[in-house]
């Protein structure tokens, strides 16, 4: 079989906030499509881009492999893909332009080239992959190799005759454990663990046990799983872990699902079949505040090993909760938040602000639950229009200047909302600094009462009080200017 060299467009290093983090994850949906071509008896290798610099890297591994194919594919579970953000967009037109110097046939799927297969077949891509792709992918080549025709082949673009031809859709893969265990055998996991150390925090491994989102927030968009969900079993998920433990000494795992543990019963299952195991591991999570209530599922997560969850808050406004779709309450925020603390798995909001008819009201809500619940963490962005939501169809006419966000710290208001970009860059910013002051004060506290209890990390967020506490102030003059135009 041709040889077939495997990458995604994603560089941490174009994306300076991420790049700080010193939290990277390997190209989880590379390493499936590359997992399963190599079932198929394809010669596959992997040029891992996230711990690069640029694009032009690649040219010497083209010019040394010469590979019949390059398959720029890219991590399907990553929402820092979903957001299409133009560094990634541009450096993925570079590496197709050297693909094809090296005359290599060019194969794309990502979020961006689904929504813009145009775009992308202007570039000089072969072939456009739409959605979920590893199928596809496997059946394309097949094809290609035995030099079938590809017309009725579902899932594909390409241009032919001088237009571009969009083939019919493929449906989503249902019985995912069909797919072998992901090519971690091709990650250099050691650059990724020695950038984790640099960070301080434990090495930790991404892991998907399910795929899609049922759920119908109207900002948030599907281009690679649609509106489908479909799980691995907990067995299948467990072997994976034996084997990342075993292979690579990780216990600590990032679930990146849209939604964890929302098939009836996996959750319970999956804490049984790792104590079946003797696997003790920690692990995060993103999850909606409504399915963390449902019957003993925090009870079971807290025992399989779960430290923390991200849920999706995004605002304390119940107005903008309902204008959203999102389905859920600010009853329930209050409630999951309470229950998660006192089974002391820490958790994190999602915050968003920005959305269509956002006023001061809301905002002043969000930030008042933010300082009431203190959650331990929170994460900030404003509303994101991205194409094939319902949110992106209501401001599309005012996305004329610019669509997509330069890399995740961009923050731009790319809609006529309620106020403007500077404002949101402002409001961000305080919200972390009011959020931080409130843990100062918590800490100062604890430390008056209980001072043996009192942690070097405590006393660092004692004493940043001394910033956050006028800082903050100042951008609250700050922000009523810019509340007012100024």
């Amino acid at each position: 079989m041709s040889n077939i060299l495997f990458s995604h467009s994603y560089y941490y290093k174009l994306d300076p906030k991420q790049w700080k983090n010193k939290n990277p994850f390997p190209p989880l949906g590379t390493l499936y499509a590359a997992s399963l071509l190599r079932k198929n008896d394809f010669d596959v290798s992997l040029f891992d881009t996230n711990l690069l610099n640029s694009p032009k890297s690649i040219q010497a591994v083209l010019h040394n492999t010469k590979p019949n194919y390059l398959v720029i594919f890219d991590d399907g579970f990553n929402y820092l893909t979903k957001m299409c953000l133009t560094n990634m967009r541009n450096a993925s037109f570079e590496m197709i332009k050297y693909g094809k110097n090296h005359n290599a046939t060019v194969i794309m799927c990502s979020s961006d080239s689904t929504d813009h297969y145009s775009d992308y077949i202007e570039k000089g891509a072969d072939f456009i992959l739409q959605g979920e792709g590893e199928i596809t992918l496997l059946e394309l080549l097949k094809s290609l190799e035995e030099n079938k025709s590809i017309d009725d082949l579902h899932g594909i673009v390409f241009r032919k005759n001088d237009t571009i031809q969009v083939n019919k859709k493929r449906e989503v893969q249902q019985i995912l454990d069909e797919f072998p265990l992901p090519a971690w055998d091709l990650v250099d996991m050691e650059s990724y663990r020695r950038i984790w150390k640099q960070s301080g925090k434990k090495f930790t491994l991404n892991i998907a046990t399910t795929r899609g989102c049922p759920y119908k927030c109207n900002w948030c968009a599907k281009p690679i799983y649609g509106n489908r969900y479909n799980a691995h079993s907990p067995e299948y998920i467990v072997q994976q872990i034996a084997f990342l433990k075993a292979n690579f000494g990780v216990n600590r795992f990032w679930m990146c699902d849209d939604i964890f543990g929302l098939k009836p019963n996996w959750v319970q299952e999956f804490n049984t079949k790792l104590k079946e195991q003797n696997l003790k591991i920690g692990y995060y999570i993103q999850s909606r505040v409504d399915l963390l209530l449902k019957e003993d599922t925090i009870d079971c997560l807290a025992e399989s090993g779960l430290e923390e969850v991200w849920v999706g808050a995004e605002s304390a406004s119940q107005k903008i909760l309902d204008a959203m779709d999102k389905g859920t309450t600010v009853e329930q925020i209050y409630k999951a938040t309470k229950i998660l603390k006192d089974k002391k798995i820490k958790v994190a909001f999602f915050l968003q602000f920005g959305y269509l008819t956002e006023n001061q009201e809301d905002i002043a809500k969000t930030i008042a639950m933010v300082k009431e619940l203190m959650p331990d963490n929170i994460g900030i962005s404003v509303s994101y229009p991205l194409p094939g939501t319902k949110f992106y169809e209501k401001v599309k006419d005012d996305l004329k200047l610019k669509s997509n966000w330069t890399d995740s710290d961009d923050f731009d208001m790319m809609f006529n909302g309620t106020y403007n970009s500077n404002y949101y860059r402002k409001l961000q910013r305080f919200v972390h600094k009011e959020f931080r002051k409130q843990q100062g004060f918590q800490n100062l506290k604890l430390a008056i009462s209980h001072p043996l209890h009192v942690s070097l990390h405590n006393l660092k967020s004692i004493a940043k009080l001394a910033y956050y506490i006028p800082s903050a102030f100042l951008d609250t003059i700050f922000l009523k200017k810019l509340q007012h135009g100024k």
